[in-house]
């Protein structure tokens, strides 16, 4: 005769194992259907990535990064995908914020490095082209640059980036319209607010970077700035310091034609 709690602890360890198992299949099943992607995330461990250990794990089927007041960072830290750096790509891939307790989530900071560049690799500090995002959904998609040029193109902004006579390090920006309407932008923040998880798509080809989330256009950057723009370099997922946090990512595929 089987003990009751022994019984209950072995059918929870059953589900958790078919629950990672079917989180591991989405995600190779939705890189499967998308010709040219591959999945960069197994959906159970962090092969494949390298961040500091106590801020990055993997919980319900998802990539965490999480702070703590009892343990808070000195400076901005990335998981960083270790198996090649990128030029040319498509970036599909799932995040959310997710409320912590003491802490306001609006406060929230992550991001997405591209064409990047390892500055710390003890501390892993990147800097580099960011989609950003936060938990309060006021910056959402659009473009910073980190220990670079900063913001180059606010949410729903269409931009051309070029040399800044005089002042090195920081683009002179021409506005040239807007991507997207002012309901559009409305609906992702309140979408971010509310901890959904949002699609993010990110195409980048040669001078021409585009963001999209949940299917619309943040940002649509031409960067001929050639002192300073990027070609190439590393992905990673950013945990901002400051207060508690906590984001998350998930069926992350991407398309590249120069991955190295």
């Amino acid at each position: 005769m089987v003990k009751a709690g022994r019984w209950c602890g072995g059918s929870l360890a059953l589900l958790a194992l078919a629950a990672t198992a079917g989180t591991e299949r989405k995600a190779v099943a939705a890189a499967a259907h998308e010709p040219g992607f591959r999945s960069l995330f197994n959906g159970k461990d962090l092969k494949g990535w390298d961040g500091l250990p106590g801020v990055w794990s993997v919980q319900d089927g998802a990539i965490t990064g999480r702070t703590r007041a009892e343990a808070p960072l000195e400076g901005n830290t990335f998981l960083i995908w270790k198996e090649g750096t990128v030029g040319d790509f498509t970036l599909r891939l799932k995040f959310r914020f997710q409320p912590v307790a003491g802490a306001e989530m609006a406060k929230a900071n992550s991001g997405v490095q591209y064409r990047s560049k390892v500055i710390d690799p003890a501390k892993r500090v990147v800097g580099g082209y960011q989609a950003d995002m936060d938990g309060g959904g006021k910056y959402v998609g659009m473009l910073y640059e980190e220990r670079g040029r900063g913001i180059l193109a606010l949410p729903t902004q269409k931009v051309r980036l070029s040399p800044q006579p005089g002042e090195p390090a920081k683009a002179k920006i021409d506005v040239l319209g807007a991507t997207a309407s002012e309901a559009d932008r409305a609906a992702l923040t309140a979408a971010v607010a509310r901890g959904d998880w949002m699609d993010l798509n990110l195409i980048v080809e040669g001078r021409l970077l585009r963001h999209y989330v949940n299917g619309v256009q943040t940002a649509e950057i031409v960067d001929d700035d050639d002192a300073y723009r990027a070609a190439s370099g590393v992905l990673a997922l950013q945990v901002h310091a400051g207060e508690p946090m906590m984001v998350q990512f998930k069926e992350i595929r991407l398309k590249a034609s120069d991955t190295k």
